[in-house]
């Protein structure tokens, strides 16, 4: 009699107990050999049997119909067949063995279904594949109760999110840490963002420039919009608190997430097949109306609609107001030795801690320590039986929650410390890359640009005039003046 051995394993142990792959194929060819069968073909693969492709079994199923004879077809267990009773396979092949048209052999079972089974033979065999099943829910259950208790106890079950490395500790149990490095670059990348001096594209222009991260635009959202990095994990749609080391804080990831929901409610009102860039945003010196815009064989133009009466207004196109405009945003870089001397002298007046901000993170620092070790006693409560789940979730969370509150004021506390120095700094590097940004960035931002530096945008004749915002004013003056750093006070403090 022809034959084909099935061998299949779904799961990491089977693959490195007795059932792997070659154990299995040794047993089926032994028993072959002493069945005196033709082997025709052997199968082996790695799926689960609840897969709904499983291309591999179908591919048996295709190659058994092809057959002009009877044959046997070999499995080392029941439940090598499948776990899942309702599986149509299944089926089939159980109706093929009882029509004579194949031979069922399961070798460590000492099964074989033909025509010739008997009514217990059947029921054994029913109960074989029962117990299969049982035995897959079983392991089911296993990993679901494992996840519940990771995710209570803050640890993420899956691969590790950029800034971290998934690590095998002393004792073979898995872990999440930290990577100083790649953390460093994310919590650039929120810091840079939150400025709203870069768009998309120059972000990553500039963590690639800089760092040599060649990120897609895809990755680079991904990482401006996950929690995990504040420390929140999301798992099949639910958020649970975790234990790693925070990047950021929860106040820098809102402000971001509020840059990016701005900028994109905004571009799908403006960002449209005629992109009226200054909708909104320009008014006529003469009569103060609102400047309209529209379109004249594909050049959008803009011009007052003198309603109170006719003056000359004249018509400009949007590239005419772009062009002037961007000369402003020239104007307003900033050298770059003019820019390291402001800020290595803004860095000398900020750079001494003070005793009480000291005193306050130490005092917030036990605090934190004193709730932490709240979490670990109530996890070894929980283990005695001491508390109810119920109960270890909910102090859980309020303690939990009370960290998270720590790190906001611990978070808030460095910022206070350097938060003049920070803003200044980004002011200035806002100033040096504006016109790369004014010209290279979508609708929206472009907008977002000109409501930051300018105001009061008029069109008089052909010009467009405008007031600086402060402190940009200051920088043009500097600028048309030439006079860069007359000199800078070591002790010269922040102006309200």
């Amino acid at each position: 009699m022809k034959s084909i051995i099935i061998a299949r394993v779904s799961t990491e142990e089977q693959k490195e107990a007795n059932n792997s792959l070659p154990a299995q194929i040794h047993r089926m060819e032994k028993y072959g050999q002493s069945k005196g069968f033709e082997l025709l073909k052997s199968f082996s693969f790695d799926e689960s049997a609840y897969k709904d492709k499983r291309d591999t079994f179908d591919e048996i199923l295709d190659f058994i119909e092809k057959q002009k004879e009877s044959i046997a077809v070999t499995f080392d267990k029941v439940d090598r067949l499948s776990r899942n009773i309702f599986d149509t396979r299944v089926a089939t092949l159980y109706e093929k063995a009882l029509k004579d048209e194949i031979e069922l052999h399961f070798v460590s079972d000492s099964q074989v279904i033909n025509s010739k089974l008997s009514a217990v033979e059947k029921f054994n065999f029913s109960i074989s594949l029962g117990l299969a099943k049982y035995y897959s829910d079983a392991i089911s259950d296993n990993v679901k109760r494992s996840i519940e208790q990771k995710l209570r106890r803050g640890e993420f079950p899956g691969k590790a999110r950029y800034g971290y490395n998934n690590i095998t500790l002393a004792d073979g149990k898995k872990d999440i840490e930290l990577d100083s490095y790649e953390a460093q670059l994310v919590k650039k990348t929120y810091e840079l963002y939150s400025t709203q001096a870069y768009s998309m594209d120059l972000l990553r222009k500039k963590m690639n420039k800089d760092y040599g991260v060649a990120w897609s635009k895809g990755f680079l959202d991904n990482i401006l919009k996950d929690k995990f990095y504040f420390g929140i994990m999301t798992v099949k749609g639910k958020e649970y608190p975790h234990k790693y080391t925070p990047i950021i804080t929860k106040e820098l990831f809102d402000q971001v997430q509020a840059i990016k929901n701005e900028r994109g409610t905004k571009r799908f009102k403006y960002d449209s097949k005629k992109k009226k860039l200054y909708q909104g945003l320009l008014r006529c010196a003469h009569c103060g109306l609102a400047i309209t815009q529209e379109e004249q064989k594909g050049t959008m133009y803009y011009h007052c609609t003198q309603y109170h009466g006719k003056h000359g207004a004249e018509w400009l196109t949007e590239a005419q107001i772009t062009e002037q405009l961007g000369s402003v945003f020239k104007q307003i870089q900033v050298p770059d030795h003019v820019m390291n001397q402001i800020l290595e002298n803004l860095n000398n007046v900020h750079k001494d801690k003070s005793e009480f901000r000291k005193q306050q993170f130490n005092n917030l620092t036990k605090e934190r320590e004193v709730y932490s070790k709240r979490i670990e006693r109530i996890y070894i409560d929980r283990l005695d039986r001491r508390i109810t789940d119920d109960e270890y979730d909910k102090y859980y969370e309020s303690f939990r929650s009370k960290i998270e509150e720590i790190d906001t004021q611990l978070a808030m506390l460095q910022d206070a410390e350097d938060n003049y120095y920070i803003t200044a700094k980004y002011l200035l590097e806002l100033a040096n890359r504006a016109y790369d940004l004014f010209i290279s960035s979508e609708v929206e931002e472009r907008r977002q640009l000109l409501k930051l530096v300018l105001s009061n945008l008029r069109i008089e004749g052909r010009n467009v005039c405008y007031d600086a915002v402060k402190p940009f004013d200051s920088i043009l003056v500097s600028a048309n003046s030439q006079s860069w750093l007359p000199g800078l006070d070591s002790n010269q403090q922040p102006t309200a």
